[in-house]
């Protein structure tokens, strides 16, 4: 079994991730955007933006016209933002990816919002920055279908604008590092905060509705989301950027005989064929495992940020759970037992009336501008709630199975979580029901 993933340290982690990315002279060398919103941390810009990457404005053109190009593609049909739409949060809003010639992929659809933070890239983390992560879906066969980078630069060579624009910002020819750099630079300008949790947190105790405020303390507190999601001033991604079997995909698959098959098929280090393998196969259920090819990262894929959650659903690596109550079902029954599955998950006993406020809490989490977009998202699923696959009342409340004991209920008579520090005044807020279910 895995240990409990603890509490976070997502900045730490973050911090020590890119330490080796720059060099400490390069990064001072780095300016700061004028716009950065409440929630995105200037330190952390410039702890993952390395100054020879940095997001030049001719860059960022170059790159966002590439992003939405779907010459990059073998049939012209398709480009990243296919499935990075900025209207769906630069998600599809899909539960799984569609590709050239209608071809589905195994796995949902990250958020590319905020991605410049992350250690890692895709559910896996098989790649480790924002330039390997842009090349390798031109390159998929069901992603955009390009067969190799010498057909992608000969391609864009032939379209006489590309070869001025090349020109122009790098002072050579087309090549395919290049183009990758100008994506990955257009990817580091998508930073997101504003939202309303950023208001609350930094001292307007009234952003928050009561429903909101007893959902963040359970969120720190019973329903013990902050374990791997923990959000605060400094570490505002709500990802602990780690890999944790949750039980999703023990639906499917057996992992035991599945990981033995995979040991005798991964190639260690080839990062062509771990992505072929996560989008096309039924290897892709072992998450990390095909990366690191290590027993504990069986079935095991990367926290997402709650940044953004409203919008960026269907949740979850394959898209199975289409509303955030489903997710909290899931967590609230402790996940799906599997031989893998991570030692923090066990049933959280939430009742009803506190699942509701902690999903009231989540969609505080998204940013001002996707404002309208989260409202009508949040009125959706809230007409799917009476439709809850993954409830199982009886585990939750421990009357069948056997899945731990419950975490404390947060005693708001006596002080807030949310209201230390600089989480606002010490106002107290009615206390949420302390009896057992």
């Amino acid at each position: 079994m895995r240990p409990p993933c603890g509490v976070a340290l997502s900045l730490a982690v973050l911090l020590f991730a890119q330490a080796g990315q720059a060099q400490p002279a390069e990064r001072r060398a780095v300016s700061l955007p004028d716009d950065l919103p409440p929630g995105v941390s200037q330190v952390l810009w410039k702890l993952s933006v390395p100054a020879d990457l940095a997001p030049t404005p001719e860059r960022v053109l170059l790159g966002e016209k590439l992003f939405n190009d779907q010459r990059l593609s073998v049939d012209n049909t398709v480009s990243c933002s296919t499935c990075h739409d900025a209207r769906f949060g630069f998600t599809d809003a899909k539960p799984v990816s569609e590709g050239v010639k209608g071809q589905k992929v195994t796995r949902n659809s990250p958020t590319l919002l905020n991605a410049l933070f992350n250690a890692s890239q895709f559910w896996d983390g098989r790649a480790s920055t924002l330039e390997d992560q842009a090349k390798l879906p031109i390159l998929n066969p069901r992603e955009m279908g390009m067969p190799d980078e010498a057909a992608v630069v000969a391609k864009v060579k032939a379209i006489p604008e590309y070869v001025r624009d090349f020109q122009n910002v790098f002072g050579r020819e087309v090549n395919f590092d290049d183009l990758a750099a100008a994506i990955a630079a257009f990817e580091r300008t998508l930073y997101s905060g504003d939202a309303k949790f950023d208001r609350f947190i930094t001292g307007d105790s009234r952003a928050f509705t009561a429903a909101e405020r007893r959902g963040w303390a359970l969120f720190n507190g019973k329903a013990r989301c902050n374990t791997c999601h923990a959000g605060n001033v400094v570490s505002p991604l709500f990802s602990d950027q780690k890999f944790h079997n949750i039980g999703i995909a023990a639906h499917k698959q057996d992992f035991v005989k599945l990981a033995r098959e995979a040991l005798k098929v991964v190639r260690t280090g080839d990062a062509q064929q771990i992505d072929e393998l996560a989008l096309e196969t039924r290897f892709s259920e072992l998450g990390r495992f095909l990366v690191t090819k290590q027993e504990n990262d069986v079935g095991a894929f990367k926290t997402p940020t709650l940044r953004n959650i409203a919008i960026t659903g269907p949740y979850m690596h394959d898209g199975t759970l289409t509303t955030l109550w489903d997710v909290m079902d899931h967590y609230n029954k402790g996940g799906v037992p599997n031989p893998y599955l991570d030692g923090g998950m066990q049933r959280l006993g939430l009742t009803e009336a506190e699942i509701d406020d902690v999903v009231a809490f989540l969609f505080t989490l998204t940013d001002a501008r996707f404002a309208k977009y989260a409202a009508k998202e949040q009125a959706r699923q809230r007409r799917l709630k009476h439709k809850r696959p993954e409830r199982d009342t009886a585990v939750a409340m421990g009357k069948s199975g056997n899945l731990g004991d419950l975490a404390p209920n947060p005693d708001l008579s006596v002080k807030n979580p949310a209201d230390i520090g600089v989480y606002g005044t010490e106002t107290l807020v009615k206390p949420a029901s302390t009896s057992r279910p």
